[in-house]
């Protein structure tokens, strides 16, 4: 008996424990799972995208007691289930992307406008006019009239960036024009102060005339490189500094070559009228502005230029000795003296002569 009664106790005591455990494993399990909301709360399920709706499949509950449920769609999944978790974090992104309105590509043409005018200000017409060509305008006053070798206080860099800013904003042509016409105007008053000149000067005067803007063209043409290269030689087809040159020609050259020529000439039979750097200059100077007013004094350009007369021939060479004798008369009687003959030795010009017209004669045999 009292052995019976122990296993009964032992066998209720182990079933009460079995119990316990099971209850205790079954609020476990009741913890994680969250108790399902009242019906009139419950949303309307909502479309979720195909990814979604495949891994809301059924699931097997894990309660032994009650029926198999599933998880019901539009239901929130457990909060322990990493994979639904980052599924939902996707789909959540996903929406809020899809409520971004897309951009209106009109506000990106604007955006980029703005931008681009921020970066790069419009030049206008009145902007070139008021504020551009005036610095232009003061550079080449001063380059023009500046004499040789002077310093001149401008920036060359502002200079080149005015040109190189008026020609990005397409105002190349207007600033050829206001060019040409300011250089225009300063060539008449030149020639205009020219005609008032008197003889004695003329000539001195057009070599600093001729000198000064040629120094000047030296300045000028590099600073508009800009604007002949992408206008004069583009849609004009000509350049910058053959235009300028040309001025020259028109506006003082042709409307005084035939007063200045016969005082060169005059100045050529008196020696030392006019210094041979300033006949010289001015020679070459009118060569270089139209090469066929060599034929109004073909000897006068000869002797500064090479290859204008035809080549020589035996029979003028008499000629070109008994010239040679007169310009050396001409230089001794204007004081012009061969240097000091006091140390040369007796008989020495004798036997050069001798040897000399010995040396022509066997030459011309």
């Amino acid at each position: 008996m009292e052995e019976s009664m122990e296993e009964e106790e032992g066998g209720s005591y182990e079933a009460m424990m079995d119990d316990q455990n099971h209850n205790n494993w079954e609020a476990a399990v009741d913890g994680f799972r969250q108790p399902p909301p009242p019906p009139s709360s419950i949303p309307a399920p909502a479309r979720e995208p195909p990814g979604g709706q495949l891994l809301a499949v059924p699931a097997v509950s894990v309660d032994r007691k009650g029926p198999k449920e599933g998880l019901q769609l539009g239901q929130p999944p457990p909060e322990s289930n990493g994979v639904i978790m980052m599924v939902k974090c996707c789909d959540a992104a996903a929406a809020a992307a899809k409520a971004v309105p897309a951009p209106n590509p009109s506000s990106t043409i604007n955006i980029n406008t703005s931008t681009s005018k921020f970066l790069m200000n419009v030049i206008t017409i009145e902007d070139y006019k008021s504020t551009y060509w005036p610095k232009l305008d003061g550079a080449i006053d001063q380059l023009l009239t500046q004499s040789p070798g002077d310093y001149i206080p401008i920036s060359y860099e502002q200079i080149y960036s005015c040109v190189y800013k008026c020609v990005c904003q397409q105002h190349s042509e207007q600033m050829y024009s206001d060019l040409i016409k300011k250089i225009t105007n300063h060539l008449e008053r030149v020639s205009k102060e020219l005609q008032a000149s008197p003889p004695d000067l003329y000539i001195e005067r057009f070599n600093i005339a001729l000198g000064q803007y040629m120094g000047a063209l030296q300045s000028i043409v590099p600073l508009f490189i800009y604007m002949n290269k992408f206008y004069i030689e583009t849609k004009l087809n000509r350049d910058l500094k053959d235009d300028l040159i040309k001025l020259f020609t028109e506006h003082v050259a042709e409307k005084h070559i035939y007063s200045l020529m016969p005082l060169l000439l005059e100045a050529q039979s008196t020696p030392f009228q006019v210094t041979p750097s300033t006949m010289a200059n001015i020679v070459k100077g009118l060569y270089t502005l139209r090469p066929e007013w060599v034929q109004m004094a073909p000897t006068l350009f000869s002797k500064f230029i090479p290859n204008i007369l035809p080549p020589a021939v035996e029979s003028e060479l008499s000629e070109y000795a008994a010239q040679d004798q007169k310009l050396q008369r001409e230089l001794m009687q204007n004081g012009f003296m061969r240097g000091d003959q006091s140390r040369k030795r007796a008989g020495d010009e004798l036997a050069y002569n001798s040897s000399s017209a010995c040396a022509s004669s066997r030459g011309y045999r």
